[in-house]
């Protein structure tokens, strides 16, 4: 399965649930809905399967950068963990 996004707007928010494997490759497409949409921005996991390290290091800018995780697997938390305190 490739990745599926689903856009979900709540007044100002938007959420963008995400479904099956982030790659690399995705990210263009994401980064481009996210600048362009309203503030603040959610980013719901809970349907994510498979992600890779550059996935994983972007997860982690957005969440500094203030976009909320929402539903993270725990495998990728620890991941953006790990890259956290790599970074460190």
């Amino acid at each position: 399965m490739t990745l599926r996004i689903q856009t979900m707007r709540s007044g100002p928010r938007v959420a963008f649930h995400l479904i099956g494997r982030i790659q690399a490759e995705n990210l263009a497409d994401l980064k481009c809905r996210i600048s362009g949409g309203a503030q603040p921005v959610v980013l719901d996991l809970d349907e994510i399967t498979l992600v890779d390290l550059e996935v994983v290091r972007f997860l982690r800018d957005a969440e500094a950068a203030g976009i909320e995780l929402s539903h993270c697997p725990p495998f990728v938390r620890e991941w953006i963990e790990r890259e956290r305190a790599v970074d460190s």
